[in-house]
């Protein structure tokens, strides 16, 4: 399966609806698509993101760095691949920048690999489980208001599905309390209750927090300090009953090692794209395992649906639609669960006519 093409390309996708947290709004998602093609005639594709900053960056550095290298390579040899480009762009690594990069080109190969093999990833990739729990995050951003966060929850849990996940981080701690006090009392004590911070808050304020939103039963309290801010986090994990959640941040398997070896994260949300691509992302998901440590991996629900199901230790998928623009096909749910595809392949049918429309042209 020798490589004998590669394109990369830019789209600039809308979110279906606003979404503020407590440092950021997600302006756009910055898509980046990666399409290998072999000499069997087979293509394999795979894509990174962004929210908004940096994907011209990310296009840049594959165009002009990593696809030449690519060219001429066996595609089945993905460890052998991923390996050459890491170790070639070390001056820029470990960063979002060169991980996104990286991701887009990976995740290409294990499609690529899934085609060639007439397998879904969820079986490639391990096969655990065909079906993984899935929670909302799309009705609980900061910006809305208690009433339409208890409407976003009730919706939740008629559906069928077992969690929600409120954003936190208003100025006055009571007000984050009594948004989630009201999303509890609507849902009942059953339904998963997680919390997120983005990393806005000191170790201070959120041992404050916590012990405020230990009344709710929060499920887990996720991103509470700075991603660096490891001895934080242990800090905070010994002070609460409240499982800390960490990884949309991290962007290599080293940096899951540091926090698990201490004890600073009680479960994981390793980001396939931020991690540089699904090889490393299976390794951080066995790392956690090897800690009896769960998996809740960030975003990009399309391809982590596969990735939790080939593990055995994924605790949940995230639900925020950002594809259906750009797809033909939608994620499966059942009961709750997120049903991973059983296409050859990562399972995602891009939509290329609509993707047309939103490419960026450099």
């Amino acid at each position: 399966m020798k490589i004998t093409q590669v394109e990369v390309s830019l789209y600039d996708l809308m979110p279906e609806r606003p979404r503020h947290d407590a440092i950021q709004a997600f302006v756009k998602q910055e898509t980046i698509l990666v399409d290998i093609t072999t000499a069997d005639g087979l293509t394999g594709t795979g894509y990174a993101y962004t929210i908004g900053t940096g994907g011209r960056a990310i296009l840049e550095l594959l165009r002009h760095n990593l696809i030449p290298l690519l060219i001429g390579e066996d595609a089945r040899q993905i460890e052998a691949i991923w390996q050459k480009l890491f170790w070639f762009t070390h001056g820029t690594a470990v960063g979002p920048i060169t991980s996104l990069a990286l991701a887009a080109v990976d995740t290409a190969l294990w499609d690529l690999r899934g085609k060639a093999l007439g397998q879904p990833l969820w079986l490639l990739a391990g096969g655990a489980q065909r079906q993984v729990p899935l929670y909302d995050t799309e009705g609980g951003w900061l910006q809305l208001s208690t009433e339409e966060l208890v409407e976003g929850a009730r919706q939740s849990r008629a559906q069928g599905w077992p969690g929600v996940k409120i954003k936190v981080g208003k100025p006055d701690p009571s007000e984050d309390l009594e948004r989630l006090q009201a999303v509890r009392e609507a849902v009942g004590p059953r339904m998963h209750l997680m919390i997120d911070a983005n990393q806005s808050m000191t170790y201070a304020e959120a041992k404050r927090r916590a012990r405020l939103f230990e009344s709710v039963d929060v499920y887990w309290f996720e991103e509470p300090l700075p991603a660096e801010d490891i001895s934080g986090h242990r800090l905070l994990a010994q002070s609460t009953s409240i499982p800390i959640a960490v990884g949309e941040s991290l962007y290599s398997a080293s940096h899951f090692r540091e926090y698990l070896a201490t004890g600073a994260a009680g479960i994981v949300q390793a980001d396939v794209a931020r991690v540089g691509g699904i090889t490393p992302w299976l390794k951080i998901a066995h790392l956690a395992e090897s800690f009896n440590v769960k998996i809740a991996p960030h975003f990009l629900m399309e391809l982590h649906v596969s990735l939790a199901a080939a593990v055995p230790n994924a605790l949940y998928v995230e639900h925020i639609p950002q594809l259906r623009m750009v797809t033909h096909s939608q994620i499966e749910v059942v009961d709750g669960n997120a049903v991973a595809p059983s296409e050859p392949g990562i399972g995602i049918d891009w939509d290329r006519k609509a993707m047309e429309a939103l490419r960026v042209m450099i």
